[in-house]
């Protein structure tokens, strides 16, 4: 593909008008030389999917998916990676030269991504807090890079039971506890929190003196007062702008088959994009 070639992609989801992936995926055209790319964000939801879908001309390269899209979209696809199969998420989808449609899930790779990039690359134990989509998509990952238990802390036995077929499914030792018990979480060598904004508040004064390692997917309110609590004690926080670097640095590559794609200009849109939302000075990069 040249780099003055048209081509079209594009975040879909519902809400949408808060996704920073244009900002992502802007700066890497421009840092790659790709002057006929273009990437924008469609508000779609589940019923309007499959006729976004057969609106797609040959410009489109790929598609990036948030919720709640990840999973309605795989039975309008031609193929799916083993990865995305492995926990039923799509987050990326590549249009061939074809016109075949192609999903995969950046999301576990970019979530290790993330953690080698704070120097870890295996541990011992885990502990996930939370359940769902990515939820499972951190079980995934840590499939990857523990040797050892995972535990997840959920509110309901109906989650728990849900987490415990996800373990089987790909192969891990998952033990669920209650979300009573979350704050044992802590003691964990590394702790994925994947709950909505605000969940975790409360379990933050449970933060122990020496704590691992937390990874917490928010980005927006941030610090998180769990973050915030855990970088005061010292430990290594991983924050959801971090995943979220790293998982659209897989989806350019894929989309534009240029690689490796531009990491460091890609955070400083990140970077950038959030500082003008917390300012109210670019309503544009919601």
């Amino acid at each position: 593909m040249s780099a003055g070639a048209k081509r079209r992609a594009a975040v879909l989801g519902s809400p949408i008008a808060h996704s920073l992936s244009p900002a992502l995926h802007r700066a890497a055209y421009a840092e790659l030389g790709l002057e006929g790319w273009s990437y924008d964000r469609f508000e779609v939801d589940e019923a309007a999917l499959p006729g976004f879908l057969s609106g797609l001309g040959p410009e489109w390269a790929g598609l990036s998916l948030t919720m709640p899209l990840k999973r309605a979209v795989i039975p309008l696809l031609d193929e799916v990676s083993e990865t995305a199969a492995s926990v039923e998420a799509v987050n990326t989808v590549v249009c061939t030269d074809d016109g075949r449609r192609v999903g995969d899930n950046t999301d576990i790779p970019g979530m290790i991504a993330a953690l080698r990039e704070r120097g870890i690359t295996q541990v011992e134990s885990a502990a996930i807090l939370g359940a769902g989509a990515t939820a499972s998509s951190a079980l995934a990952a840590l499939s990857r890079i523990c040797a050892g238990e995972i535990v997840t802390y959920l509110r309901s036995e109906a989650r728990a039971a849900e987490m415990r077929q996800w373990g089987k499914r790909l192969d891990v030792e998952v033990r669920t506890a209650t979300w009573a018990e979350a704050a044992e979480a802590f003691h964990a060598p590394l702790v994925i929190a994947t709950t909505p904004a605000g969940t975790t508040d409360s379990l933050a004064p449970a933060v122990p003196e020496r704590p691992g390692t937390l990874f917490d997917v928010l980005y927006d309110p941030w610090p998180t007062e769990l973050a915030a609590r855990w970088s005061m004690f010292g430990g290594a926080v991983v924050s959801g702008l971090d995943l979220l670097v790293h998982q659209a640095v897989l989806q350019v590559e894929q989309m534009t088959g240029c690689a490796p794609a531009p990491l460091r200009a890609m955070r400083a849109a990140a970077n950038g994009a959030m500082a003008r939302r917390c300012t109210g000075s670019d309503p544009s990069s919601r």
